[in-house]
């Protein structure tokens, strides 16, 4: 899903290798785009959800929100891959530590 326009502000796109489920997203993640994020997760289901956050620029309360969501849903069955934008929000909300998160 493309919401920008030349460059875009938000994408999310997944790839499926058995059971195991590659979720990349780029841009800004915010109210306007979290919900695709966690859509484009939960979709299909997946022994194993890798959220690929590296290339996120932005990531607000509602992004935030949408991974909670995706690791109350997914329990033990999903890795966030941040990037250090995404690492320093969850850091200052007080998520830095949990299980789901993979290191910068």
């Amino acid at each position: 899903m493309d919401l920008g326009g030349e460059t875009p502000v938000f994408s999310v796109s997944s790839e499926r290798d058995g059971d195991r489920l590659r979720v990349v997203v780029t841009g800004e993640v915010d109210m306007a785009t979290a919900d695709a994020m966690l859509q484009s997760a939960l979709r299909e289901p997946a022994g194993h959800v890798l959220l690929d956050l590296r290339a996120v620029t932005f990531f607000d309360s509602a992004a935030i929100h949408a991974v909670v969501l995706l690791a109350e849903r997914l329990p033990d069955r999903l890795d966030v891959l941040p990037s250090r934008q995404v690492g320093r929000v969850l850091e200052i909300s007080g998520l830095g530590d949990q299980r789901w998160l993979r290191p910068l």
